[in-house]
């Protein structure tokens, strides 16, 4: 702003203002020259003019009070037509009065955003409030909802502008949604512990069976108990990681103790069934030697005191026991082969002798078939049967010689 344009110096000094009312005296310039007098009294109007424009922006940013910032615009109003300065003071005091006129509107605004304001941060923490409702209601996440509740607080904290009653009101909600939620997780962790000390006690009665059965020689029974009792250790929930992991250790340790027993049984049996084995392929080479055709009724008597020697050795693998009675077999079909021939060119066969002969054939066969089975029982009483038939046939047949 040029000073000359709204202001002079006269030549004794005077200075004047020029204002829509014609020129008024503000002061008095001796200390040089006239330019000099009108650049000071202009920094008065521009420090007028500062202070107009920072009430302006208060007004219009809403800061402060409305009603000090009216008092302000309204003195300054009064003040600007009559201050010792050199500038456009006719249009400061028109915005300054201008800021009078448009005060109580700003104030206006004002209560309206802090209203908007307040409405907002009560809707925050209505939000807040109604998440820790749904959390309390719903979540069994139980670390992630405790962390969340745990955030929800400090955030509540920033949140302020609420007046106290509603904010103790909606704190309250909070309160109570969080203690809710408290009070489920405490219950669902305690129902836990309660099922968890159910199922230690439950694994702890499975070992102890389990434990019990380790030494069994039962094998066959022991096997499947075992199994049903790792179908019922499936069947029990967990206790927790480190502690199942420490029942199942000793669980484990008693079922392999039993299972490696078993395992070192069975090398054993297998080593005593190879031994029949081979004890009965020495019997059965020998019985194989038989020649029947000299003397029929001695062969046969040579075949039977082999085959008792035969039937008193054990089991032998299941997988070599059909080739061995197989051979059997045919040796007796052999030696009976001639005998029968022999019978056949001197007399015929005494029926009874016939019929002793198919009743020992078909208890062979059941032998055959109860050890095939693995049946101990139907085993010893096929022995039985078969060592019974063939005395019965033994008999019958010094019988029909005698006759």
């Amino acid at each position: 702003m040029d000073p000359a344009a709204w202001g002079r110096v006269d030549d004794d000094g005077t200075v004047y203002v020029r204002t829509a009312d014609g020129e008024r005296a503000v002061g008095s310039w001796q200390a040089g020259d006239p330019a000099t007098g009108l650049a000071h009294y202009a920094r008065r109007y521009a420090d007028l003019a500062t202070e107009v424009s920072l009430l302006e922006a208060r007004l219009r940013a809403h800061t402060g009070n409305p009603g000090e910032l009216k008092k302000k615009a309204q003195a300054l109003a009064d003040s600007i037509p009559e201050a010792a300065a050199v500038g456009d003071l006719d249009g400061l005091a028109a915005r300054a009065r201008a800021m009078v006129g448009t005060a109580d509107e700003a104030a206006a605004e004002s209560r309206a955003e802090k209203a908007a304001a307040r409405a907002a941060q009560v809707a925050r923490k209505e939000a807040l409030a109604a998440e820790a409702e749904q959390i309390a209601a719903e979540s069994t996440a139980w670390k992630a909802a405790g962390d969340r509740l745990k955030a929800i607080v400090e955030e509540w904290k920033t949140i302020r502008g609420i007046d106290r009653k509603t904010d103790e009101a909606l704190w309250s909600r909070f309160a109570a949604a969080r203690d809710a939620f408290g009070r489920r997780r405490g219950a669902h962790f305690a129902a836990l512990d309660a099922q968890r000390s159910e199922s230690r006690a439950a694994k702890q009665e499975l070992i102890a069976e389990a434990q019990r059965l380790s030494t069994s020689t039962e094998w066959g029974p022991t096997s499947a108990a075992m199994r049903t009792l790792m179908d019922r250790w499936k069947g029990v929930p967990r206790t927790g990681r480190d502690g199942d992991d420490d029942l199942w250790k000793q669980f484990r340790a008693a079922q392999d103790a039993f299972f490696a027993a078993r395992a070192e049984s069975d090398k054993e049996r297998n080593r005593e069934q190879l031994e029949n084995q081979r004890q009965k392929e020495e019997l059965l080479a020998e019985a194989e030697r038989i020649d029947p055709s000299t003397d029929p009724r001695g062969a046969q008597n040579r075949l039977r005191r082999i085959q008792e020697r035969y039937d008193a050795i054990g089991h032998v693998p299941r997988g070599a026991m059909r080739t061995l009675e197989d051979r059997m077999q045919a040796v007796e079909q052999r030696v009976r082969g001639a005998a029968d021939s022999s019978r056949a060119r001197s007399a015929p066969e005494n029926p009874m002798v016939t019929s002793m002969r198919a009743a020992v054939t078909k208890a062979e066969e059941q032998l055959v078939k109860a050890e095939a089975a693995g049946d101990a029982q139907r085993v010893a009483e096929a022995r039985a049967n078969l060592t019974t038939r063939r005395e019965w046939l033994a008999e019958a047949e010094r019988s029909a010689s005698r006759r």
